[in-house]
């Protein structure tokens, strides 16, 4: 196959076969395809799209490019979750024991943060002594045992979509629908799913900034677990606002604990409820009994051994992982929060240390924000927003002037 053509022909709009996007991927995964060669093939993506044929063929070689879970033919039905992205979103903290009491296998694949949105790898790795490094034999293992593993993306585990996101990311070609859709469902196909669901993200807090722009990736998401036969649902969130009252990683996971012990912000035990009842096969009801009974709670308990910490951690999860600055930001003026800007409150959050500019920076499990304020919440001059877990006092005030302009109070 001759390389350059192919990606001429990409160029020019042309719709290539299924056998030549399997070549050039499989040619890219054992160094056979230059960097510069697939990086003119993602721009040439980027620019002229690619049809859903073409799209569900690129996933299936990216899937292929490594292993894929193989499961015994008498397991429960196999499930799983993908956000998007967002701000203060640790949902899947609470979902995939909740989903894996309700009989289901969570085989929870997930990745770490990058730029304003959280990574739940960063939130479990808060705990100490947590590995994310699970072989599949050892997840598969897991699975029997209590139904759920949380893990990372092992080394055979997709290769392809590893290499051709970081080319991407240093590209350009991050915001092209086609390879954000093989990128994903690639990593999640590969878990070997029956069901899926999709929370996909529109706004200032996420990577699709517009509702419309969600709902193309959502149809085409939708479309290859289709072809591949996994049932898929997708259900579009705004993130206007961040998820919860917490964004950073231990102080995540803090509120992550308190969703599970039947308490937690009203948004973010929605917004687990309505992703778990698709995939579960669960009504809303007998999610909230089962929630609020505790197993899954015991359950999260049981990951936390079984993948190297320790449960008693938890409870003191906020000493272990205590910012030497923590301060309120008081509200200026009385009147009604009309908004609190996600994208802003991310910002702070990555400037803060809580997350990472680029792949290789390590995040500071210690700071963020709690105790964050509500839209439609009323408050007097001197409320507090917030508090600030910082690193110092330069930290505070940046992260300060960023949430006073974050979070909008009408008089």
């Amino acid at each position: 196959m001759h390389i350059p053509t192919l990606i001429a022909r990409k160029r020019e709009g042309e719709e290539l076969t299924s056998d030549e996007i399997r070549e050039l991927i499989a040619g890219y995964a054992k160094d056979e395809v230059p960097d510069y060669q697939m990086s003119a093939f993602a721009m040439a993506v980027f620019f002229k799209g690619m049809t859903p044929r073409e799209v569900a063929a690129l996933t299936r070689a990216m899937m292929d490019s490594g292993d894929c879970f193989q499961y015994p033919a008498d397991r429960p039905t196999v499930v799983d979750k993908h956000s998007t992205g967002g701000i203060g979103d640790k949902v899947s903290l609470i979902l995939a024991p909740l989903v894996a009491c309700a009989g289901c296998w969570v085989p929870m694949v997930s990745g770490r943060g990058l730029g304003i949105t959280g990574g739940t790898l960063d939130k479990l790795e808060s705990i100490p002594g947590f590995n994310v490094r699970v072989e599949m034999d050892e997840a598969v293992k897991q699975l029997q045992q209590m139904n759920v593993v949380m893990m990372g993306q092992t080394e055979r585990f997709c290769p392809a979509d590893k290499r051709l996101y970081s080319l991407r990311d240093v590209t350009g070609t991050v915001p092209s629908i086609p390879l954000i859709t093989a990128s994903i469902m690639s990593k999640k196909l590969a878990e070997s799913l029956d069901r899926l669901v999709l929370d996909v993200k529109y706004g200032t807090g996420a990577f699709m900034q517009t509702q419309s722009d969600a709902e193309a990736l959502a149809a085409s998401m939708t479309a290859v677990g289709q072809q591949m036969g996994v049932e898929v649902f997708t259900i579009l969130n705004p993130m206007s606002e961040p998820t919860g009252r917490t964004v950073g990683n231990a102080l995540e996971v803090i509120e992550a604990l308190e969703c599970l012990e039947g308490g937690g912000p009203a948004d973010l035990r929605d917004i687990v409820l309505e992703l778990s009842m698709p995939i579960s096969g669960k009504s809303r009801a007998e999610l909230e009994t089962l929630l609020d009974g505790g197993k899954p709670r015991e359950l999260f308990d049981r990951i936390v051994i079984a993948q190297g910490g320790d449960p008693a951690d938890l409870k003191k999860l906020g000493e272990i992982h205590r910012a030497p600055l923590i301060r309120e930001v008081l509200a200026p003026t009385a009147g009604i929060v009309e908004a609190v800007d996600a994208g802003l409150v991310g910002q702070a959050s990555l400037q803060l240390g809580a997350g990472r500019a680029k792949s290789n920076d390590g995040v500071d499990f210690s700071v963020g924000f709690d105790q964050l304020i509500k839209s439609g919440e009323s408050v007097t001059s001197g409320t507090p927003l917030c508090r600030i877990h910082a690193r110092n006092q330069a930290d505070f005030e940046m992260a300060e002037a960023m949430i006073l302009k974050a979070i909008r109070v009408a008089n």
